[in-house]
């Protein structure tokens, strides 16, 4: 008997558990869960006085981001030039002090050897034997055309003059080297000196003679750099180095502070072992405050193109996505999902197809709060 009641009892538990949990009814737990909330609402005059809330329509702006890197200041190859002497000789008179401004052909040294004072006395007595082997030459011509004379002579004579043409173009263009003109060289005018000149316009950067000092053809005396082809060697690290384009704007500033504006000229494509790339810009105006080496920082514009542009206050964010309010009659709004771009200086811009009419530009979050504020009380 005792076994068949507690046989009912049992049953009757079963029976009651089912009732309580039939399809539909879920359990309390899954009531709390957030949901979004209904896409449309209608608000008094007075709630959207309260709130600020105000309409309008998105803007045309161009809006930008900003990448923030680093760099030195750089000057090409052909813009950096190492000044040597092609023959050796001792340093007569220097004045040159590095950050000087030469011109090109300015006299930056003289030099004096007895090897300058044999070079032109070689140069003229081969000119002087030139002109009497050109002599013989002709003479020969004359007499083979008549046979009056050898084939053999006459092959020599114009051997020797041919030879010796050549040994003059060949002193004349080491005179060339040292900066004599062979063509005004005369006995009168020898000199044991000669000016060392600069090859190009531009500043000193370094200097390594000084007086009485003998160099080399190897030894570099001065190093030269032209300042109008200076440019800026920005590093850029992999992260940011994809929104970097040729022809962006760069803002770049000297450790003082001074302002100076830049384009991005060409990027190294490949990257360093720090996982970095340079960014070659060019500078735009006047840089003769500007040296090599200097250190600038510098904002590069990226994503500078005109875009629908909404402020701050007309974006509201639920659940991990982005949405603006159209504003439509009898004070309803419209909640509707859109992507965002670059915000800047409160101001965002709007990507792909936004919502046709008026939107709220103010206070787009009172919408939402009454959104789920109605929606919990339901």
């Amino acid at each position: 008997m005792h076994k068949i009641k507690l046989i009912y009892i049992l049953i009757l538990a079963m029976l009651f558990e089912s009732c309580h949990n039939k399809p539909g009814a879920p359990a309390k737990i899954h009531q709390e869960e957030q949901t979004l909330p209904d896409s449309v609402i209608s608000l008094t005059e007075k709630q959207i006085k309260n709130a600020g809330i105000e309409t309008g329509l998105p803007e045309q702006k161009h809006i930008n981001t900003t990448v923030k890197v680093s760099g030195t200041i750089d000057v090409p190859p052909e813009a950096m030039v190492s000044v040597s002497m092609p023959m050796p000789g001792y340093i007569k008179k220097t004045t040159l002090l590095p950050g000087q401004q030469v011109k090109k052909g300015e006299v930056l040294a003289v030099l004096e050897d007895m090897q300058y004072i044999q070079l032109q006395e070689d140069y003229l007595t081969a000119k002087s034997r030139l002109a009497i082997l050109k002599e013989e030459y002709e003479r020969q011509q004359k007499l083979n055309a008549t046979k009056a004379t050898s084939e053999k002579i006459y092959r020599q004579a114009q051997g020797d003059y041919e030879r010796q043409r050549i040994q003059l173009k060949s002193l004349s263009e080491k005179l060339l080297l040292i900066n004599i003109n062979p063509d005004r060289l005369t006995e009168n005018n020898l000199s044991r000196t000669v000016n060392l000149l600069a090859p190009i316009t531009g500043y000193v950067t370094k200097v390594n003679v000084n007086m009485g000092k003998y160099v080399n053809p190897t030894d570099v005396l001065y190093e030269l750099a032209n300042n109008s082809e200076l440019h800026l060697s920005l590093t850029v690290f992999e992260n940011d180095a994809p929104y970097i384009k040729e022809g962006q704007k760069v803002v770049c500033y000297t450790n003082n502070g001074k302002k100076h504006e830049a384009e991005v000229h060409f990027i190294n494509l490949g990257l360093d072992k720090d996982r970095s790339t340079e960014v070659h810009c060019h500078f735009k105006g006047d840089t003769r405050d500007l040296l090599p080496g200097m250190y600038m920082k510098a904002e590069i514009a990226v994503n500078d193109a005109q875009s629908n542009c909404l402020p701050e206050g007309a974006i509201v964010r639920w659940n991990n996505q982005t949405y603006v309010f159209t504003a439509e009659a009898d004070n309803k709004f419209i909640m509707h999902k859109i992507e965002p771009g670059v915000t800047k200086d409160g101001i965002v811009s709007l990507l792909g197809e936004i919502p046709k009419g008026k939107l709220v530009t103010k206070n787009a979050y009172a919408i939402l709060m009454k959104m789920k504020n109605n929606g919990e009380g339901e």
